[in-house]
C-alpha cells in the first residue's frame, strides 16, 4: 500500500475558502484512490457550513482513470463509508478531530482495497 500525503483539496467547489485542507492518496495493486478532508470554510471573516449542518466533511473517490499524473478524483466514483466522516459542530478540538476522521477513512480506505471491497456510492444495489 503505498501512501501519499497531497498539499491540495481533493474536493468541494469552495476548498480555496477552507482553512483545514487533506488529501491522501492511496495506491494499491494499480488502484488509486483520494480521501479528501475539508472544513473550517470561511467567508466574510466567518466559519460557514459546507453542507447543511456540516462543518467539516471528508469523502474518498476513486481516481480519475485518464489522470495518470495527479490521479485526482472521479467525481462520479465516490466511495460509501461506514466510518464517521462529518463534524456538525465547531469548537478549539475540531481540527483534531477533522484530523483523527480523515485518519480513521484512510484506514478503512486501505483496509478495502486490501480486501478487494471497494463500493461506489450509486451502485449498490
Amino acid at each position: 500500500m503505498k501512501r501519499t500525503e497531497r498539499g491540495w483539496a481533493g474536493h468541494f467547489c469552495m476548498a480555496e475558502n477552507c482553512l483545514f485542507r487533506r488529501n491522501t492518496l492511496l495506491e494499491h495493486e494499480g488502484q488509486f484512490v483520494v480521501i479528501s478532508t475539508v472544513g473550517c470554510c470561511m467567508l466574510d471573516k466567518e466559519v460557514v457550513e459546507i453542507a447543511l449542518g456540516t462543518y467539516y466533511e471528508t469523502k474518498a473517490f476513486l481516481s480519475d482513470s485518464s489522470d495518470t499524473q495527479y490521479h485526482d478524483i472521479d467525481v462520479s466514483k465516490e466511495l460509501l463509508l461506514s466510518s464517521n466522516y462529518i463534524i456538525k459542530e465547531i469548537n478549539k478540538n475540531t481540527d483534531f478531530f477533522a484530523n483523527e476522521m480523515h485518519e480513521q477513512v484512510v484506514k478503512e480506505v486501505a483496509q478495502r482495497l486490501e480486501e478487494n471491497n471497494i463500493k461506489i456510492a450509486g451502485s449498490e444495489g
